[in-house]
């Protein structure tokens, strides 16, 4: 209940939900291009984009051709930067959130 209520208020919150799609673009832009450029299979090329973004590395998977090499160095410049602007607004809403509750 807690959690609906919660994704509810973020999709009305227009910094948010501009967010969740910049980031949702990041992604399928990353995966789309390791799928093609890579030659990885779909799970793979998602499982990898979301990796890098994340910046955790595990090190199972990474681009072989100098094109993937480039693109990641650009992806996870870009991609990074979003997912904490995307961090940080979800941090300011959940303050924003508990501060209201506070006042009532």
């Amino acid at each position: 209940m807690i959690f609906i209520r919660t994704l509810l208020l973020f999709l009305k919150d227009r910094e948010y939900r501009g967010l969740l799609m910049a980031s949702a673009f990041i992604v399928t832009v990353g995966t789309v291009v390791y799928h093609y450029v890579e030659g990885w299979n779909w799970l793979d090329s998602l499982y990898f984009s979301v990796i890098a973004l994340t910046t955790i590395g595990f090190g199972d998977f990474a681009p072989q051709t100098d094109l993937g090499k480039a693109f990641t160095i650009v992806y996870i410049i870009v991609g990074v930067g979003l997912i904490l602007a995307f961090i940080n607004t979800v941090y300011l809403h959940f303050s924003r959130f508990r501060s209201n509750n506070d006042e009532k």
